[in-house]
């Protein structure tokens, strides 16, 4: 019972999918075609993520993380969220284990809020892929206007949430 619980989602999915095949084969099919496509591509980024993440964990003492991305670490932890994100690799999804690592060894809110931003429009792969189909004139533009955007609000974010919210995920990012 507590798996069917668990897995109530991916169940009903499964029941949905199951009945666009029967409505339309041709659907269905590739329906199932992409979400195998999809579990194909996620299942070969996870888990050398997670090694990575777990490497990282090991490797990387606490204190380390605190002086260099900490509360007090000023514009050092910007410029290394800024560079995490951007020599990143992969989807969004990729991101969230390693913010989560990042709260956990003691990386400020903002800092992790912005480095999931740059994640999402300035990863290197992303840049160039940018700067060759729609110019050089919109990459620059559009990197001008987002990296300072998502660091005012990280910043905001930081700001508004209570003490008690941000405590609470840090605390859930240490049972991680």
């Amino acid at each position: 019972m507590k798996l069917l619980k668990e897995y109530k989602f991916t169940i009903v999915l499964a029941f949905v999918m199951l009945g666009i095949y029967l409505t339309n084969n041709l659907v269905g099919t590739k329906a199932f075609k992409i979400t195998l496509t999809n579990i194909k591509e996620m299942l070969s980024l996870v888990p050398p993520i997670f090694v990575l993440i777990g490497l990282l964990d090991t490797w990387v003492p606490k204190e380390s993380m605190i002086k260099f991305m900490g509360q007090n670490s000023g514009i050092k932890g910007i410029i290394i969220a800024f560079l995490l994100g951007s020599a990143a690799a992969g989807p969004l999804y990729v991101a969230f284990p390693i913010a989560a690592l990042l709260l956990k060894k003691g990386a400020r809110l903002a800092y992790v809020l912005f480095f999931l931003g740059v994640w999402t429009s300035t990863k290197l792969p992303i840049v160039l892929y940018e700067t060759v189909s729609l110019g050089l004139k919109f990459t620059v533009i559009h990197i001008g206007i987002s990296i300072p955007a998502f660091l005012l609000i990280a910043f905001f974010i930081e700001k508004i949430i209570s003490q008690d919210s941000i405590s609470l995920i840090y605390q859930k990012a240490e049972l991680l």
